[in-house]
């Protein structure tokens, strides 16, 4: 029985010694994000070199956005009395949606209609921005890179992922919000 407590006693004094921090088993790098990055600046680069083809050869008086596409006037109002839509306001518009190569996506009479209340309701990215510049009656053709588009996604169904795309879009009427 000596000899079974001295083994237990012995054990006990010889496993108890102070916690080792354990080494991690793998190090991350990052690698995987520098080289998601690196495949987002050939994307944007690809694109936007396509865009500025684009652009050339339709020999238009394209403008950039601070947003970062580009866009002209198909028909400008210039009654300053008109203003952009603010936050809140509703606005009607009409439009379609291209690829690159002006193959319809989705036409007018596809997308109908729409009322959109602004920055309250969910919209691409590009046409949120686009519309912000618009007056009721103007009709202005956008680009917009895949960012400003539907991204890495795509819509899911006909529009793919990473595909700039050209947007005709018309404001039919701008509903000023009453509590701007």
């Amino acid at each position: 029985m000596n000899k079974l407590l001295i083994l237990v006693f012995v054990l006990i004094v010889f496993n108890c010694k102070t916690p080792e921090a354990r080494q991690p088993v793998s190090v991350k790098t990052g690698s995987f994000i520098d080289a998601s990055v690196e495949r987002n600046k050939k994307l944007n680069a690809k694109e936007q070199f396509a865009i500025e083809q684009l652009m050339k050869q339709q020999n238009k008086n394209y403008l950039a956005s601070e947003s970062g596409f580009w866009y002209y006037y198909n028909n400008k109002i210039e009654i300053d009395t008109l203003s952009t839509p603010k936050f809140g306001d509703i606005v009607n518009y009409n439009y379609n949606v291209k690829n690159l190569n002006g193959s319809v996506i989705y036409s007018t009479e596809v997308i109908k209609t729409q009322v959109y209340a602004m920055d309250k309701q969910e919209l691409f990215t590009g046409l949120r921005e686009g519309l912000k510049l618009m007056k009721t009656g103007e009709t202005i053709t956008f680009l917009f890179p895949s960012q400003k588009a539907y991204g890495y996604y795509g819509d899911e169904n006909k529009i793919g992922r990473n595909t700039p795309l050209i947007c005709e879009v018309t404001v039919n009427s701008i509903t000023q919000n009453q509590k701007n």
